[in-house]
């Protein structure tokens, strides 16, 4: 079977921005969506996708830079997949992600004319995120021009960081990340030191085998920081030695913990993490609330900027103690908490049992009375009987998963009809889908873009509903 011919075009000058990162331009009448240029580079690109209307492409070489571009400040900046876009101003940043999410509004929603507060940025654009995973791997990442240097046989060990994008058994060797405190850095050379002096085996994704597999680490607010070193089998004298290097080394550990792996996948959620010294979690704080994180817990990456959010949807939902609020999707109940204060009773509903005994522990933490939840699918959960025990919602929170709300939630919100739901999304694609289908009896009041990660293309929005009068 013959290959299809690469096709490259030269000398493209790229007009805009499209979305998930990716730039466009526009040939012959046909839209190109192009990797790795922004608005004002002149590009040649290779073709990787081509339809009638649209083709995909990335870029082989920028011929011209934008006047818009800045210099990254990551070493690691065009290799790395997790800052992507370091190039751009952050003002600039902001710009293209507020028009994002008016454009899908106006493309996908097709619901008219939509109100679109100013995106609201994040004060800080380093150090912002509390936690971070690092993956060991014996096959560390080269570039193309290592790759020629390099004999068959003289692969350079392992390395220490995060995946390549695209690339499952390929890690990028880090050795600083700026998305987090300076303590990350710390954490991972120190490790890393210790494996190379002591020829410790790093993971092999493809024979699944060797000691070092991961390292999480959280880092809260309050200044507590929790290390899980997640570990292929059990040796129990390394791990004794690895805790008390990390420890003796690194004292700002409040909460060290080592779990065994030894699936083919990296998940921990069905593995017992277990305690080395400490007492297994960290507390961190949004407001005036408290929250235990544990190991497996989910707790929304970057802290400042959730207390930023969580005051958008308290304030679209203008509580004035009276109401009683549902919070669907309510994973460890920190929107509901967040909301406690000012409603007469929270409802938290997750289908995650764990979250859900996470969202309980919290609500004892912060000495809540007028909170509950409950583990299921709100589809089966919701029904005339769990209405009748806890009454119908005044205003419903939901906060879902990047897919979106099912079909059956999109029905059961229409047919519970409450005065207000407050949608907060991280994929304003499918939330401007779902929300042409609650438009049957819901407006869309206003909508407020909050930026949770400076350098990326991801955004999160909040959108006011209310019920239509009839």
């Amino acid at each position: 079977m013959r290959k299809k011919k690469k096709i490259t075009i030269e000398n493209i000058l790229i007009t805009g921005y499209a979305a998930e990162g990716k730039s466009l331009a526009r040939i012959e009448g046909k839209v190109l969506f192009i990797e790795g240029a922004v608005p004002g580079d002149v590009v040649d690109v290779r073709i990787t996708k081509s339809k009638k209307d649209w083709a995909e492409g990335k870029v082989l070489k920028i011929k011209e830079f934008s006047s818009e571009r800045v210099t990254p400040f990551c070493i690691h900046f065009g290799t790395c997949g997790g800052c992507k876009w370091q190039m751009l101003p952050y003002s600039k940043q902001l710009e293209y992600k507020e028009q994002e999410v008016r454009d899908a509004f106006k493309r996908i929603g097709k619901l008219g004319y939509v109100p679109v507060l100013p995106i609201i940025g994040s004060e800080k654009t380093i150090h912002y995120r509390n936690k971070l995973e690092f993956t060991f791997s014996n096959k560390k990442y080269l570039s193309g021009e290592e790759l020629l240097l390099l004999a068959e046989a003289e692969w350079p060990g392992g390395a220490l960081g995060y995946h390549v994008p695209r690339l499952y058994d390929k890690v990028i060797d880090i050795t600083e990340c700026w998305l987090m405190d300076d303590i990350n850095n710390t954490i991972r050379n120190t490790l890393r030191s210790f494996a190379l002096q002591n020829n410790l085996s790093y993971y092999d994704i493809k024979e699944h085998k060797g000691f070092l597999r991961n390292i999480i680490v959280r880092y809260a607010s309050t200044g507590e920081l929790m290390v899980n070193l997640i570990f292929g089998y059990r040796d129990a004298e390394w791990i004794e030695k690895i805790g008390k290097h990390l420890r003796l080394q690194i004292p700002q550990i409040t909460t060290l913990l080592f779990t065994i792996n030894a699936k083919w996948n990296d998940s921990i959620y069905d593995l017992n993490p277990e305690i080395i010294s400490g007492n297994g979690y960290i507390i961190d704080q949004l407001g005036k609330f408290k929250f235990k994180v544990s190991p497996k817990s989910f707790f929304q990456t970057n802290t400042k900027q959730a207390e930023i959010l969580y005051s958008v949807v308290k304030d679209f939902a203008a509580l004035d103690g009276t109401q009683t609020v549902y919070d669907l999707y309510c994973g460890t109940g920190s929107i509901g908490i967040f909301l406690s204060d000012s409603a007469h009773k929270i409802i938290g509903v997750e289908v995650i049992t764990e979250a859900v005994n996470d969202a309980k522990e919290n609500a004892v933490l912060n000495n809540l009375l007028q909170t509950a939840f409950y583990a299921g699918d709100v589809i089966d959960i919701c029904d005339d009987a769990f209405f009748s025990l806890h009454g119908r919602p005044d205003v419903v929170v939901i906060d879902p998963p990047r897919a979106g709300l099912h079909k059956k939630l999109v029905e059961k919100l229409l047919e519970i009809a409450p005065e207000k739901i407050v949608y907060v999304s991280c994929n304003v694609a499918t939330q401007a889908r779902d929300l042409q289908l609650l438009n049957e009896k819901f407006i869309i009041e206003k909508l407020q873009p909050v930026d949770m990660f400076p350098h990326t293309h991801h955004i999160e929005c909040v959108a006011l509903l209310k019920l239509k009068e009839v």
